[in-house]
Parts: structure tokens; sequence; C-alpha cells
């Protein structure tokens, strides 16, 4: 199940990717506001501007939903590590119930030591 939906994800995604890439800029309007090619589209003379929008919605929309179950599956692979014996919770835990944990040895204090004396002339 998860792979089925991990596989339509990617898919999706390549797809968005693709029409995305397909569609033209703002700029690119103002040269068919003159009659620039426009009888000769593939989607007649609105262009395909509608058309791959539907389109990007649709699987965008597709997306979203897919990433939800995604979402869903982590969950419960997450709330099922506590009953493979798994002690997920009682780690974290383990610290604040008492158990002290081996004290760090304390850096000494660095001694500032004298500043060497300077290849650089001093201006007098």
């Amino acid at each position: 199940m998860e792979t089925l939906v991990l596989i339509v994800h990617v898919l999706l995604a390549a797809g968005i990717i693709a029409l995305v890439l397909l569609q033209q800029g703002k700029g690119a309007e103002a040269g068919a506001s003159f009659g620039a090619g426009a009888s000769q589209t593939v989607f007649g003379s609105s262009g395909s501007t509608s058309f791959l929008a539907r389109i990007t919605g649709v699987l965008a929309t597709g997306l979203f939903i897919t990433s939800f179950l995604l979402a869903m599956v982590a969950k419960d692979k997450a709330d099922s590590v506590g009953d493979a014996g798994i002690p997920a919770a009682e780690v974290i835990e383990s610290s604040a119930n008492g158990v002290k944990e081996p004290e760090l040895p304390a850096l000494e204090a660095a001694k500032p030591e004298a500043a060497p004396e300077s290849d650089i002339p001093k201006a007098d």
C-alpha cells in the first residue's frame, strides 16, 4: 500500500514539474494579442493556458492527497515502534528518572598569556 502511494506521489510530482515547465509566462501573451500565430495553436485561439492550468490543479490536488496518505502511514509506523518491544518513550525519559549520567571533567580556566611582541613596527 505504501509503495503504491509513493509511486503515485512521485509520478504526480513529475507531472506537475512537466506541466509548469510547459506553461508560458505572462510576458508571452503580448505577441499573441496582435495575432501572432493564434490560429495555429493546438488548443485553439484561446491557447492552452486554461487546459494546462486545470490539469496542473488536478495533479496538485492528487499530490496533496498522497502527501496526506504518506503522513498517515508514517504516523502509524511511528506508533507501532512501541508495539515491537522497542521502548521509544522510555529511552528519552531514562535520564529524567534519576539515572545519573557520568559527569565530564571540567576544563581548567585558561590563564591569559602575555601577548608576544609583534613584528610590526609601532608608529611613534
